[in-house]
């Protein structure tokens, strides 16, 4: 995007690897305020270009497997973007893995790529030893002919004076050091930032919040990074700014999705923010909030310009107070995002409100089936309102993407089947349950009351492993949830339509489609 007025040109880049399925919410918001400051930048999604770079790559499939993927390539990326696919979880999840298949294939020997994950061999993003063995041998990374090239080519051709990199996920650490490197070792005078969740929360722990990559990085941000950026720039935003991201520049039509998903964040931080075990209290993070009258109508407005398929509100929890305006100034195109259990939902009048706003799905966060458990962990939620709200937004046709929790300090086996139960109970109500197991962040507060481990080897892990005071331990949980609960024939439907590797960011399309409205696939 070029913006006049500015004698500095900035380069802000998403690196891979995420879910290629919609623009990179971060760097749309540092784009809308470097414009409203008219600052000349470059958005680039190397992660979705690293990506299709990758699958362009021939080589020679060995097995039947991988060259029904390499014949059916195109046809499947095609696939990924058309509403009928969207319609057979069989057909959508063929097509998934078939493409996925081709991208682990197209990796380095040392390095296994999924849709969704990086995994090197050899190198661990939680150790900073190996971060910047990346950042020294650019190379290797499986990436490196991509982006040596396309960053070499944006650099010369823009005059490139700045380069900042949004690291929101381990699964980009190790290529986004090694485009530092590259960056380090061709275009020297080119100043370096480093920022995003990934990096906030380095910077929070105890040993990393000062120094952290000197040599290389030459400034690492933590928390939102607007006013960081545009005082590098020696601009002076007011103390209260607000800027609508802008996704103007993104390839909008090569994301794997049936149209543009637009994610938008309404808020920092959490409204709760009560919950034990949590990173964002335990790195402190503020909750701040654009008026929810105000967000709603820009929502509408980037709704009338952009004419997405599907909304993505990204906001840790999205408020009551922004559902009610949304439900008073509907965007215009259906939604979806993570709310909190609260009383709200078990209104019958409320939630038929978000349903005619185009609230398709909304995701819940209710970890555990046992009031005890609950309780234990400060979620504000009692199960009679968990099970009312359930209730009452399948009368309403909002599906439901349910978060569980297992392996938590205040859980054993029997408060885990009592989760277990309660799904049972309410699985005509759930279309849809994310299953993980309890790790323990490094800097909560509670992590002090229990004895701990190293969790992943390295000084940048954010995870501690810890003796299960009820002697409920890892081992015992995975056993649990592949004896018992994945195998329950009321629970197995509802994993078996579960998307892969997608997940949550294509099950809306599950049950909605633009021109049949809600209920393509489940009955909701």
């Amino acid at each position: 995007m070029k913006s006049y007025g500015s004698p500095e040109q900035v380069l802000l880049i998403f690196p891979p690897i995420a879910k290629p399925c919609e623009p990179p919410a971060g760097i749309a918001q540092l784009s809308g305020a470097l414009a409203a400051h008219n600052v000349e930048h470059t958005l680039l999604d190397a992660n979705l270009e690293g990506i299709l770079s990758l699958l362009a790559k021939p080589f020679a499939p060995a097995d039947t497997w991988t060259r029904r993927a390499f014949r059916n390539l195109s046809k499947n990326l095609s696939s990924l973007k058309s509403w009928r696919t969207y319609t057979n979880i069989d057909t959508y999840k063929r097509a998934v893995l078939d493409v996925n298949r081709l991208l682990t294939m197209a990796g380095a020997e040392h390095a296994r790529i999924s849709l969704a994950d990086y995994h090197d061999m050899r190198l661990s993003p939680v150790k900073s030893g190996d971060l910047l063995c990346a950042a020294h041998n650019p190379a290797e990374n499986p990436f490196y002919a991509y982006f040596s090239s396309r960053l070499r080519h944006i650099i010369e051709r823009d005059g490139t004076t700045i380069a900042g990199f949004s690291l929101n996920y381990l699964s980009q650490a190790l290529s986004t050091f090694a485009m530092i490197g590259f960056l380090k070792r061709e275009f020297p005078r080119v100043t370096l930032v480093l920022g995003g969740g990934l990096v906030t929360s380095w910077m929070t722990g105890d040993k990393h919040s000062e120094g952290l990559f000197n040599g290389l990085v030459d400034h690492c941000v933590a928390g939102p990074g607007e006013y960081p950026l545009l005082a590098l720039l020696q601009k002076n935003p007011p103390p209260k700014m607000h800027v609508t991201p802008c996704y103007d520049p993104f390839p909008v039509r090569d994301y794997l999705a049936p149209g543009l998903i637009l994610p938008y964040r309404s808020s920092t931080g959490c409204y709760w923010s009560q919950c034990s075990f949590c990173p964002e209290r335990a790195e402190g993070t503020a909750y701040s909030q654009i008026p929810p009258a105000t967000a709603a109508t820009e929502l509408r407005n980037l709704v009338t310009g952009m004419k997405p398929a599907l909304i993505h509100l990204v906001d840790n929890a999205i408020s009551p107070a922004l559902m009610e305006a949304i439900a008073k100034q509907p965007p215009g195109a259906p939604w979806y995002g993570f709310a909190r259990i609260t009383p709200h939902l078990k209104d019958p009048a409320f939630c038929m409100a978000l349903k005619k706003s185009g609230c398709a799905l909304l995701k819940l966060g209710l970890e555990s089936g046992d009031q005890g458990v609950l309780d234990a962990l400060h979620k504000g939620i009692d199960l009679e309102t968990a099970s009312l709200a359930l209730q009452t937004l399948r009368k309403a046709g909002i599906a439901t993407y349910v978060y569980l929790l297992f392996g938590t300090p205040a859980e054993t086996r029997a408060e885990a089947r009592n989760t277990l139960n309660f799904v049972v109970d309410h699985a005509e109500e759930i279309q849809f349950v994310n299953v993980a197991i309890f790790n323990l962040p490094i800097n909560s507060p509670e992590a002090a009351g229990l004895k701990t481990a190293g969790f992943y080897e390295g000084d940048l892990s954010l995870y501690v492993t810890f003796h299960h005071p009820k002697g409920w331990d890892r081992r015992l949980v995975r056993e649990f949830l592949d004896t018992e609960f994945r195998r329950h024939p009321a629970i197995r439907p509802i994993l078996r339509n579960h998307p892969p590797l997608f997940t949550s960011n294509h099950a809306p399309f599950f049950v909605w489609n633009r021109s049949k409205g809600p209920g393509l696939k489940y009955k909701i």
